[in-house]
């Protein structure tokens, strides 16, 4: 008896010692989490603010009565997305759809990396043989599913594209390259044109607006896919001014680097969205490929966010500087707008301006008012303020096309640079004066501060 108590107490000591935790509930430990502000952002803190109009309604809209809200800590852009910045995704899909396409004329006769020319861009999973088990596995269960039968399918980024003509490596690639382009009828000049047409976003995302309010509903009928035209419309320097000399912002705006620090405009609603995910998306690729936990995604920020960020910090502020104002006290206009009749060239600029131009708000961020219009993730209504949450208000009804924007443009008199004042344009319009930046929720250590103090 005496040694079978023994040799109980003895397991119960090694047992306690081999056991990190000692049977206590600690919680599962992850890895360790060290907050970091992405590139271009700066942090807003978290807090409560007035919103809507604090003075008398000028111009009798009624649509922003005062409200007091808060909101939560989020990074936001310095500034407006730029021309260089939007560049970037538009040659990344750009880039993409050229490497599927060669990848699709490799794997159609069989040319490989060892042949050289157009199999060295075949699909990464045609070896099998270098592929972990879990690849190995997705290949055989899950490849020729979809709709193109390539879904799935890796591609080959480790070898550079080939853009200029006389270097092209043989007659497949020069084949790929050709239904890129415009049709030779539809050029002139000499000059070959990139068939934007086909330069689509492909994306999915989780409603989880319709999953909350459907508890019963299945997974599958809330996953949303969107394919979306990336390219700006750069007629809208044309359109949205008639009987006026635009044409040279249409022809070089969007794509000549003397533009690149100016902010993107011709961008829909649905363009801007797509932006923020692919934008999500290469963040997380880089993540990934340094075993780093993956970030949170970007977003168009809602009303209240974009008005408590615009406000820097001040309470009842007209203007991001405060007001009631646009000039300085030496006389030089706060922003860029249409301050006189007719005059657009008053404030200096006659179109946009490069996106950190005139002194930032108390927060760091540059053109909050004036330069370009910016898209936020709110569906207008008159009425929202009305029956909107006090705490991160947002107002987004998918059925509901007319979107808000903020902040008035480098064409609108100085009504619309005030913080409060609401506009909106349809989500599938692009116009030469609306842009849009993106933000990030801020994951972290408490980050708060009521605005005013």
């Amino acid at each position: 008896m005496k040694k079978f108590i023994l040799l109980t107490a003895v397991l119960t000591i090694l047992a306690s010692c081999g056991s990190k935790d000692r049977g206590e509930l600690v919680g599962v430990k992850g890895k360790k989490w060290h907050p970091e502000k992405p590139y271009g952002m700066e942090l807003i803190p978290g807090g409560s603010f007035i919103m809507g109009k604090a003075d008398d309604d000028l111009a009798g809209i009624h649509d922003a009565p005062a409200k007091t809200v808060t909101v939560r800590a989020l990074y936001m852009d310095a500034t407006e997305i730029t021309n260089s910045e939007y560049r970037q995704f538009v040659h990344w899909v750009r880039d993409s759809i050229v490497r599927l396409e060669l990848a699709k004329i490799a794997d159609d006769f069989g040319l490989t990396p060892e042949d050289g020319g157009t199999g060295e861009y075949a699909f990464k999973d045609a070896d099998t043989a270098n592929m972990s088990v879990y690849e190995k596995y997705m290949f055989e269960n899950y490849t020729g599913l979809g709709p193109t039968g390539y879904e799935g399918r890796k591609l080959n980024h480790d070898v550079d594209l080939i853009f200029d003509t006389d270097e092209y490596p043989d007659e497949y690639y020069a084949e790929v390259m050709d239904t890129m382009y415009l049709p030779l009828d539809e050029s002139y000049n000499g000059q070959r044109t990139w068939d934007v047409k086909k330069f689509k976003f492909q994306y999915s995302y989780m409603d989880i607006q319709e999953a909350a309010r459907n508890r019963g509903v299945k997974r599958k009928d809330v996953i949303v896919k969107e394919e979306i035209e990336v390219y700006p419309d750069t007629t809208v320097w044309i359109r949205d001014f008639a009987y006026s000399y635009n044409e040279p912002m249409h022809n070089d705006y969007f794509w000549h680097d003397a533009y690149s620090d100016y902010p993107v405009v011709g961008v829909t609603w649905k363009q801007a969205k797509a932006f923020c995910e692919w934008r999500t998306i290469n963040k997380n690729t880089y993540q990934k490929s340094k075993k780093a936990a993956f970030v949170n995604r970007f977003r168009l920020p809602n009303e209240a966010e974009w008005e408590y960020a615009a406000r820097g910090g001040l309470q009842a502020a007209t203007y991001p500087w405060g007001g009631p104002y646009t000039k300085s006290d030496r006389g030089c206009f706060m922003a860029n707008f249409k301050p006189v009749r007719g005059d657009y060239a008053a404030d200096q600029a006659l179109y946009t301006v490069e996106a950190k131009s005139y002194d930032p708000n108390d927060y760091n961020l540059y053109n909050m008012a004036g330069n370009v219009s910016e898209w936020v993730n709110a569906s207008y209504d008159p009425n929202s303020y009305e029956y909107t949450s006090t705490i991160n208000p947002s107002v987004n009804d998918k059925n509901n096309q007319r979107k808000v924007v903020r902040g008035g443009s480098w064409k609108d008199v100085a009504y619309f640079l005030q913080v409060s004042s609401r506009d909106y344009e349809y989500a599938d319009s692009a116009r030469s004066y609306i842009g849009f930046r993106t933000v990030q929720d801020y994951m972290g250590t408490k980050v708060t501060q009521s605005a005013g103090n």
